[in-house]
């Protein structure tokens, strides 16, 4: 029986044997194909035949694929071919050949190609199967031999900024590159190189550094550094010097220079941690990148789409290209005018102004002093310079009209309407202050509010404004409550991030909560732990001429946006309209705090502040921010927030006052 058995497996063994079949080219060049569409080179070479592997090694076999795929940055590679419906079974035949597609995507767009392989069958030790013959034009049909594959970008041109009448902010200009021809160098050379030194801002040793380059030769120019066009002044001098040439190139310009550098910041040379972080996004080693303001914003749209050519290098068998894609053109609702103006009147002071169209929400301008020339970034700063502007105390590098500040006496018109909304005061309502200091009870300890004038001691809500009563507004938010005034405030847009283009820090009421009670008080006329950007602060005064809706500020214009609302009925229209009316009286009665200078013909409404930047309640040495806020009531087309730091020792909110009017004077026709 298990003779039998041993005869019966035989039996099927060779039965089994006799009727297996041999792979078929088909099948082979489906393997291979499956091993390329996964990218498993390695497999790929031990598929080839004998003749193919003596014209290129397994290592040089699969360091060029990997070499040029990973340089085109393949994906989504597809290769395919059609199996034939009768497989070939003709022993005798030895070679045949088939078809394929293939497609990738690529650095520069889609590849795809159809060629032929020819598929040879081949006696191994061990077998006899069917072998691929490979070509270098099954990589890219256009390659031959050991061509080289290469790839080469294609910078877009980047787009520029206008403001919202077309006037430029941030353009593509050109720039003066000053650059030494070393052949024409007198005898004297230390001379020459130290006088360019000392005009230029570049060390010796570094312009040495620039000479002494492998690539340099005696009748060639060697740049050193791009200077302003518009500092003829300086060139003149450059160019009288022995070897000294100049080469006009394309170069960013910001033409309101310091004016505007907080608002269109400007662009500078990738680093390292920006290349890696924005790898996929078509930079390069020499990529420029926005670094700050409007650059930085829009640096998404500014920078276009880099174009790709891939080449075979040494011919002109161009494999697949991608043009550029130029940056788009932002326009952005400043006002060249009115923002050079602003600026005008805070430069020499540090400080910031924002200027809004109190009806459509426009930012007409975003100000912030001291300031910096955003061009010298791109001609070059040295370290000195740039430690200068670094280390500075007064920060020409910070923008302020995005950060948040005590807002003082501002404040109060909200303050006011929030007792309004909640009936806790009427227009007409009377309070009876006398002298000059008031707390509450004996709880207070040492601690009094004070009011800067005791001229008036029965007040009404009109009165407190025009006086800037910090008594009454106290009283006021004590009679409030925290929970209400709390709400009240982020009805407002407190602790709430504003939707706009410019990062902007949100606006904060405590970060203790106002149940404390002199916090409460001293939160009512703007002191306490109130922060406020002058952005939302601006944004908060737009409620007093639309009816008691707040306008939503927008930077950049968008074709078919309209003007929107933020907050909607944060005033009732008959509150608005008593607030409005009050801060008319702020500017117009020879006692309000804002009457000074009186500028005829000029319909402005508008609130002073002195905000307290004090270490403690009786701190008598801390400084002071003046504020005043205003806006054409007549006409409403402009609305601006001012602050300048350290006016106590000048007037206090008095400093800002003709400042502001200044500006409306010359922009608004009466």
């Amino acid at each position: 029986m298990k003779k039998l058995s041993g005869l019966m497996f035989i039996f099927i063994v060779f039965v089994l044997g006799g009727c297996s079949e041999k792979p078929t080219a088909s099948d082979r060049f489906s393997e291979y194909i499956s091993l390329w569409n996964n990218q498993k080179f390695s497999e790929m070479y031990d598929m080839l035949t004998v003749s193919s592997k003596e014209n290129i090694s397994k290592e040089d076999y699969i360091n060029r694929y990997k070499d040029i795929y990973e340089g085109v940055s393949v994906s989504n590679l597809q290769v395919e071919y059609n199996k034939p419906n009768n497989d070939e079974k003709n022993d005798e035949e030895i070679e045949v050949v088939y078809p394929y597609s293939l497609s990738m995507e690529t650095i520069a767009g889609n590849v795809s190609f159809e060629q032929e392989v020819t598929i040879k069958k081949e006696k191994t030790e061990n077998e006899e199967n069917w072998f691929i013959s490979w070509q270098p034009a099954m990589i890219f049909p256009e390659l031959e031999g050991d061509e080289k594959v290469k790839v080469s970008s294609i910078a877009p041109t980047r787009g520029q900024i206008f403001d919202k009448n077309d006037n430029p902010l941030a353009i593509n200009g050109v720039a003066h590159n000053i650059g030494i021809v070393p052949g024409d160098l007198p005898e004297k050379r230390e001379e020459v190189l130290s006088e360019v030194s000392s005009l230029l801002g570049v060390s010796v040793s570094d312009i040495e550094a620039e000479l002494n380059q492998s690539w340099v030769k005696p009748d060639l120019f060697v740049p050193i550094k791009s200077i302003d066009p518009e500092n003829s002044e300086l060139l003149q001098k450059l160019v009288e010097l022995p070897s000294i040439h100049k080469r006009d190139v394309e170069a960013r310009s910001y033409p309101l220079g310091e004016a505007a550098a907080h608002l269109t910041g400007y662009i500078g040379s990738i680093t390292a941690e920006e290349l890696k972080e924005f790898k996929d996004k078509g930079y390069s080693d020499q990529s420029k990148i926005g670094k700050a303001g409007l650059e930085q914003i829009y640096e998404e749209k500014l920078k276009g789409q880099t174009g790709y050519k891939i080449f075979v290098d040494g011919t002109e068998k161009i494999i697949a290209e991608k043009p550029a894609v130029e940056g788009e053109t932002i326009k952005v609702t400043i006002d060249r005018e009115i923002q050079t103006d602003l600026y005008n009147q805070l430069k020499g002071d540090s400080g910031t102004a924002v200027a809004l169209h109190p009806k459509t929400g426009e930012t007409l301008a975003l100000v912030s002093s001291p300031s910096y020339n955003p061009n010298e970034f791109i001609y070059g700063l040295s370290s000195e310079q740039y430690n200068n502007l670094s280390n500075n105390p007064n920060k020409p590098l910070m923008a302020r009209f995005n950060k948040t500040y005590s807002p003082g006496s501002v404040i109060k018109p909200i303050t006011a309407t929030i007792g309004l909304n909640n009936e806790i005061i009427k227009p007409s309502d009377n309070k009876i202050i006398n002298g000059k200091t008031w707390q509450k009870d004996n709880s207070w300890g040492n601690y009094y509010i004070s009011r800067v004038s005791e001229k008036v001691s029965n007040v009404n809500l009109q009165t407190a404004l025009i006086y800037s009563d910090n008594i009454y507004f106290a009283q006021l938010a004590l009679e409030i409550g925290p929970e209400k005034l709390n709400n009240g405030l982020r009805s407002f847009g407190f602790e709430e991030e504003l939707e706009y283009a410019y990062p902007v820090s949100k606006s904060s009421i405590s970060s203790s909560g106002l149940n404390n009670e002199t916090l409460l008080a001293d939160t009512g006329y703007g002191q306490g732990e109130l922060q406020m950007s002058p952005l939302h602060l601006a944004t908060t005064y737009t409620a007093f001429v639309n009816g008691g809706n707040i306008i939503n500020p927008s930077l950049e214009i968008v074709e078919g946006e309209k003007e929107s609302v933020w907050k909607e009925n944060a005033v009732s229209v008959e509150h608005a309209q008593t607030i409005l009316n009050d801060l008319k009286q702020v500017v117009n009665d020879p006692n309000g705090t804002a009457y000074k200078p009186n500028v005829e013909n000029q319909n402005l409404a508008g609130k002073t502040g002195t905000a307290e930047l004090k270490t403690s309640k009786n701190d008598e040495q801390g400084k002071e921010n003046g504020w005043f806020v205003a806006i054409d009531y007549d006409n409403p087309e402009l609305l601006i927030a001012m602050m300048i730091e350290d006016v106590k020792t000048r007037g206090g909110s008095h400093y800002v006052v003709p400042k502001v009017k200044q500006v409306f004077k010359e922009n608004l026709t009466q």
